[in-house]
């Protein structure tokens, strides 16, 4: 009896791992399965003319659905890590593209929050600030930049280099799962050629021109539910980098820099993202 009740552990323990082998091995076949799929939709695009392999709106949908219904041991870091790389990766084997860095205000930031969210496959470039990596993305064939959203007043006014219609555009916001206690914390812009479709405006940024600053410009901002994000002094006065709900219009955007500024204000869309899930 003795012998019984020593052995009834073990005999557990065995089961559980042999349930674990098959669980994991379910992984790696339903991986290979997306694999599959992928490679299908390859053909697919390419019968059709092709198309951008990067959609920012479904990632979001995407990683969205995921936090909700997570529940249980596994930490959420881990998760949203690993559907990260999962996304980003078969993105990659879709059409490769290198993600090219503003390293200027550090490289293990920059290189933990890249890594994070696109995982070791992705190339990783750096390059020495953001205009750098503007100019990288925009000579190239398809690839991605990140940019740090607070290096305004020491990178100057490098979303001016996105004005222009043909210029890179910015398609996301990360960490796109808000909270306090996340491991790739470093706020960042993601950078692309403009997207034809599939981009995510929940969220519009702009870069804003305009000769002086007013008090009351931040609050009238804010009432709009948007948020100044950088201002940097220039030549000619001063230039804003700000965010607004994708349901502001851009004259009503003008009005309030009028009432404020008692000027007109020079304003270019440079790009959107998805409104940021936020875990409490």
């Amino acid at each position: 009896m003795t012998d019984i009740i020593e052995k009834a552990p073990e005999l557990d323990l065995a089961t559980l791992r042999v349930d674990i082998d098959r669980i994991d091995a379910d992984m790696h076949r339903l991986l290979m399965e997306r694999g599959e799929i992928i490679d299908t939709l390859i053909q697919v695009k390419a019968r059709q003319g092709g198309g951008s392999a990067f959609r920012p709106g479904r990632e979001a949908d995407m990683m969205r659905r995921l936090v909700q219904r997570h529940t249980g041991l596994l930490p959420l870091d881990t998760v949203e890590g690993i559907w990260r790389i999962i996304i980003s990766t078969f993105t990659y084997v879709q059409s490769s593209y290198n993600v090219h860095v503003d390293a200027s205000g550090g490289d293990a930031a920059m290189r933990d929050t890249t890594r994070f969210h696109f995982g070791f496959t992705v190339p990783y470039v750096p390059q020495v600030n953001a205009e750098a990596v503007i100019e990288a993305v925009g000579h190239s064939g398809g690839d991605l930049g990140i940019v740090r959203i607070d290096s305004g007043m020491a990178a100057g006014a490098w979303w001016l280099r996105l004005c222009e219609p043909s210029a890179p555009k910015i398609i996301a916001r990360l960490p796109f799962v808000d909270r306090t206690d996340h491991p790739a914390s470093l706020p960042v812009f993601i950078l692309s050629a403009p997207l034809a479709e599939a981009a995510a405006r929940d969220v519009i940024v702009y870069s804003v021109s305009i000769g002086r600053w007013r008090k009351s410009l931040a609050g009238k901002i804010e009432a709009l539910g948007g948020e100044i994000l950088g201002n940097v002094g220039t030549d000619n006065g001063l230039s804003i980098l700000i965010s607004a709900p994708g349901t502001v219009s851009i004259e009503r955007l003008s009005d309030v820099f009028m009432e404020s500024c008692t000027s007109s204000a020079r304003i270019h869309e440079i790009g959107s993202h998805a409104t940021r899930y936020q875990v409490r």
